[in-house]
Order: structure tokens, then C-alpha cells, then sequence
């Protein structure tokens, strides 16, 4: 993970505060059924990145929260649970602005567009890492051999 210049002052204060507000909200994520988490980590992480190197380790190390953001940073990975519920949140979202008429039909049509866009690129990232065959698997030698 390439560690970017950290912020001082003022700047490090609002990007630690971000961090843990991405924490806080990730953590009540993991126990209430329909609201993201790995967001919110991706979030904090990103902001403690930029804040505290110490505290962007512990979270990307964490045996909780850790494991889907090395997935997600090493192999682009989003699991199916959260493709779907992703994917439902948003399809629910904008069925609510239709509904209730919230928005002009332009703007739901823009919204609609938006959605589908970041639908398409999450269906299209892979649910788990892919497993690549060693050298020796894929030349057909046996390494012994060689």
C-alpha cells in the first residue's frame, strides 16, 4: 500500500476525523443488515492514508475489517453480497425518487444513469480473487525436472 504525503494542521485534524467517521459508520455497517461497510473503511482508509500512517495500518491490518480492504486493494474484489445489496440499495433508491416524485424527470434520468454506470462496474469486478497457476502448472514441466 503506497503511503501518500500526510497533511498537517487543520487539514490532518479533518482527514482524521473523516478516517473515523468511515470507521464508525463501517462498524455499524457490520450489524445492520442493508447498510454498506467497505465503503466506509475505503473511506477511512484513504483518509488515515493521508493523516496517520499508524492508524491506516492498524485498519488495514485489522482481522475484522482488514480482509475486504486487501481484497478490494490487491485484487479489485467485490463479493457478491455486496454487489447485490449494492445494486438493490441504489435500484431502491431510485425507485423512491420515482415514486414520490421527488425530482424533476430530468434529474431522475441523470440519477438513473449514474446508478447504472457504478452497477455496470460493480458487476463487472471479480467476487473473490483469482487464483493463477504457478509457472511450472502452466508450462506443463514439473519444477524438479527443470
Amino acid at each position: 500500500m503506497s503511503v501518500p504525503e500526510a497533511a498537517t494542521g487543520i487539514r490532518r485534524l479533518a482527514y482524521l476525523g473523516l478516517g473515523w467517521v468511515g470507521v464508525a459508520l463501517g462498524a455499524i455497517g457490520v450489524v445492520v443488515p442493508g447498510m454498506p461497510t467497505t465503503i466506509f473503511l475505503l473511506i477511512a482508509l484513504w483518509a488515515f492514508a493521508r493523516s496517520s500512517p499508524r492508524f491506516a495500518a492498524w485498519l488495514y491490518g485489522h482481522r475484522l475489517f482488514g480482509p475486504p480492504l486487501r481484497n478490494w486493494h490487491e485484487h479489485g474484489v467485490i463479493p457478491v453480497r455486496a454487489k447485490v445489496l449494492a445494486i438493490a440499495t441504489m435500484a431502491a433508491s431510485l425507485a423512491i425518487l420515482a415514486a414520490f416524485g421527488l425530482v424533476s424527470l430530468w434529474i431522475l434520468v441523470a440519477v438513473g444513469a449514474v446508478m447504472l454506470a457504478v452497477a455496470v462496474f460493480i458487476v463487472t469486478r471479480p467476487a473473490r480473487p483469482s487464483v493463477k497457476p504457478s509457472p511450472e502448472v502452466s508450462s506443463g514441466r514439473d519444477s524438479a525436472r527443470s
